[in-house]
């Protein structure tokens, strides 16, 4: 790819490289977004179907809490007195 030298470029070329960079890059984003739609449809096929909200909403992290945190002292008091 040339290098274009953007000091040389009058407002409106600028204006219009950017326009055409933006055109290219809303391409290329509908195109993988197909593909990726058409992966998930072939996928779909081997469970239960998943709607476009969910696929998109991040999941959650599930916080432990302080009770699964903490190391159980019984349970390991017990395995040393039947050792």
């Amino acid at each position: 790819m040339a290098k274009i030298d953007l000091d040389s470029l009058s407002i409106e070329e600028l204006a219009g490289l950017r326009e055409h960079a933006t055109d290219k890059l809303f391409e290329k984003v509908a195109a993988r977004r197909a593909e990726l739609e058409a992966e998930l449809e072939k996928l779909a096929q081997y469970g239960k179907p998943v709607k476009k909200s969910e696929a998109a909403a991040p999941v959650a992290k599930v916080k432990k809490t302080e009770e699964a945190r903490e190391p159980k002292e019984p349970v390991a008091k017990a395995a040393l007195a039947a050792a």
